[in-house]
């Protein structure tokens, strides 16, 4: 066993997979010589070579682009979009090109393709390497998306990811990478199975619903309500997209309330379609109650994440743990509420 960070787990998948398919390669800016901003990619450029981990220009049309063309003579390329702010130039080789080749040849090419981008504020990045964007590809047929939570799951999707046939947007947030640690095998290639969410905490009152580092925060207040007799059950989405509905269907079924929590605007965001995943189309699950737990539409302020159970950095607003931990007591508390009761948490 290894004790790793949630980018070391990353960096060793990326080693692993490279040497195990000599049809993988990296590119990205900065990613060789300097091993990638947040250093994902030390030590790939020393032992894969310029050919495998190249260094490309400040562009990143071509750096997705140009994966589509390579997927299509049999390589499996690992992209990376430096910051997922910077993902919009490459929007119409992702959505247009990536996501719709494969079906457009009936499956003539596969498209193999693995994009890693760090997301999220709360490390002082300010208003243009903060931003929490995965909304922005969620009605996109044929992507893929993905967003550990856990080290474990770092590595395990990453693999997952890059074993795929369909393109995977492989978001990694950048206030994990080195604020957790896990025990992970040495001799052990796990896999976490994309489109299936983990039940990381069972409970009969509430169910959260998250991702990423705003999972934490929803483990955080669950302990802290069981003090008080409130059983939370947390999920953890794990995949974006597809979406593992059944698996949420059936918690909240269970508990009969629902907190999504996430980083991104509330508005637009991915907890408006969970909720509509639970109150349309289901007499019975049309009855609960749904809260939303997400950010002001407002540009990313510079600050810094921290303080008890965390704070995310969104809109010059922080939304600590504490926040969470309210409107999940306020949730799991409330007598029978009407339909479709939501709670704007910012106001």
């Amino acid at each position: 066993m290894a004790s790793l960070s949630y980018i070391e787990a990353i960096n060793r998948t990326l080693h692993e997979e490279m040497a195990r398919d000599a049809t993988t390669f990296l590119i990205g800016e900065d990613i060789g010589i300097y091993g990638g901003v947040f250093k994902a990619t030390r030590g790939l450029l020393q032992e894969f070579g310029p050919e495998r981990v190249i260094d490309s220009p400040i562009s990143e049309s071509l750096i997705a682009g140009m994966t589509v063309g390579a997927a299509m003579v049999g390589c499996r390329p690992l992209p990376e979009i430096q910051f997922a702010d910077f993902i919009s130039p490459a929007f119409d080789q992702i959505v247009q090109q990536l996501a719709r080749f494969r079906w457009r040849t009936n499956g003539t090419y596969s498209m193999p393709v693995t994009i890693r981008t760090p997301y999220g504020g709360g490390v002082g990045g300010g208003v243009f390497h903060s931003q929490s964007n995965e909304a922005w590809f969620m009605n996109v047929p044929g992507l893929v998306m993905v967003a550990p939570s856990t080290v474990r799951d770092a590595a395990g999707l990453l693999r997952a990811a890059i074993r795929s046939e369909d393109p995977v947007l492989y978001w990694e947030h950048k206030k994990l990478y080195r604020s957790i640690k896990d025990e992970l095998p040495e001799d052990e290639e796990f896999v976490t199975a994309i489109g299936e969410a983990h039940v990381a905490r069972e409970g009969r009152d509430v169910t959260a619903i998250s991702f990423g580092y705003t999972h934490h925060l929803a483990m955080t207040a669950a302990e802290r309500l069981a003090e008080d007799g409130i059983e939370v059950e947390v999920i953890d989405l794990r995949t974006l997209l597809p979406l593992d509905t059944p698996t949420i269907k059936e918690s909240v079924a269970k508990t009969g309330k629902a907190v999504i929590v996430h980083e991104a605007p509330k508005i637009g965001g991915i907890g408006g379609e969970i909720a509509a995943v639970l109150v349309v189309g289901s007499l019975v699950l049309a009855c609960l109650a749904v809260a939303v737990v997400g950010t002001v539409a407002w540009p990313v302020d510079g600050s810094r994440g921290g303080g008890e159970g965390g704070q995310l950095v969104q809109g010059s607003r922080r939304l600590r743990g504490g926040i969470a931990l309210t409107f999940l007591a306020v949730a799991a508390l409330a007598v029978p509420l009407r339909r479709r009761d939501t709670f704007d948490v910012l106001n």
